[in-house]
């Protein structure tokens, strides 16, 4: 498991997420987009600081409902009409993408 791959994944996220979030209209931009904006942001300084932890496995465990969290909170924005049925199925891959890395990463630790 590369952990530098799953970083890599979450900062594409985040690069090509934030625009977007940062575009919706004021009653949804000041409330849910910046609860995502944030969420991203702490996902990846998390992954961060796991990669440089010497006891990664409860530091990445917490990770996953902090992944779930913005899973949930995008199908929220397609739920509102927000973002289109495109933009969610292409955020759903990566998110599903970085979720299967962190899994992974889990697993690597536990043995």
């Amino acid at each position: 498991m590369n952990e530098l791959s799953i970083i890599q994944k979450t900062h594409d996220l985040i690069i090509w997420y934030v625009p977007i979030i940062s575009r919706l209209p004021k009653t949804h931009k000041y409330t849910i987009g910046n609860r995502m904006i944030n969420g991203l942001y702490n996902f990846l300084e998390s992954l961060i600081i796991a990669k440089y932890a010497s006891e990664k496995l409860n530091l990445l465990k917490s990770l996953n409902p902090k992944l779930d969290v913005i899973r949930y909170q995008t199908r929220i924005l397609l739920d509102f009409k927000l973002i289109n049925n495109k933009r969610y199925e292409y955020v759903s891959q990566l998110i599903d993408e970085i979720s299967k890395q962190l899994g992974g990463w889990i697993k690597q630790q536990k043995t």
